[in-house]
């Protein structure tokens, strides 16, 4: 099979509240679609909660793309949610979501083994504090307690993605760029700030992957939809085995 590429987009959602205010799940959809991405990781994604209309936001942006929604809530109060999510068409395997040592509001991961025609992929989604010391503990037990390995230990080529709240300069992305390459930083393009999505001045949302994968490129999509659409920007890389 030929070594085929896939398009990843990160993307932080806002609870699918735009900077107009308006409530509109099929806005992001949209936005998506346009990218064409097959593996969307979604952060800080409704599911039943009365401020959105009690919505499954997960489940409802994935039927409109005709996807699979892995919803993992990091936040549930009674039976509403509030949480991660991966999105694909492509077949999935194994599944793991968990929480996160958290001080403030409480975070998790969400990791789902994807097949890309005969190889698997693992792409571990997130969403990390708002503390430094907080995200420094997330940090660490994402890179070492088996977030980034195959359910047999094996090594399985792996991406690491989502808003982890922290810029290029902080310790948290520092601690990631030892072991994992920045998707923004493997082209020629100068990398792009992702928030605020009117005018980005940070960029805290990122995608790092394991040596056994090579970015094409990575591009931040700024278009007049995505202004709107959430106070994150979504970042798309294509990427392919090594």
């Amino acid at each position: 099979m030929p070594n085929k590429s896939i398009k990843l987009l990160t993307y932080n959602v806002h609870s699918c509240i735009g900077n107009d205010r308006k409530l509109d799940p099929g806005r992001i959809a949209s936005v998506i679609a346009e990218a064409e991405a097959d593996i969307v990781a979604l952060q800080e994604v409704d599911v039943l909660r009365r401020r959105t209309a009690g919505v499954d936001q997960a489940h409802a942006i994935a039927s409109l793309l005709k996807m699979q929604a892995h919803f993992h809530p990091a936040l549930s109060i009674a039976e509403e949610q509030y949480g991660d999510a991966i999105i694909t068409a492509l077949p999935t395997g194994a599944i793991k979501a968990g929480p996160l040592p958290s001080i403030g509001e409480a975070r998790g991961a969400l990791s789902v083994e994807i097949l890309v025609g005969d190889r698997k992929l693992l792409v571990v989604n997130t969403h990390l504090g708002l503390r430094g010391r907080e995200r420094i503990q997330q940090m660490t037990t994402l890179l070492n307690s088996g977030w980034l390995r195959g359910p047999s230990d094996e090594p399985v080529p792996s991406i690491l993605c989502g808003d982890f709240n922290a810029i290029p300069s902080s310790a948290t992305y520092r601690l990631a760029a030892r072991s994992l390459a920045d998707a923004q930083l493997a082209g020629s393009a100068t990398p792009r700030a992702t928030f605020p999505s009117r005018y980005p001045l940070m960029r805290l949302d990122h995608i790092f992957v394991t040596e056994d994968l090579v970015v094409q490129r990575a591009t931040v999509l700024q278009t007049r939809l995505t202004r709107v659409a959430s106070d994150h920007l979504p970042l798309l890389a294509e990427i392919s085995f090594a």
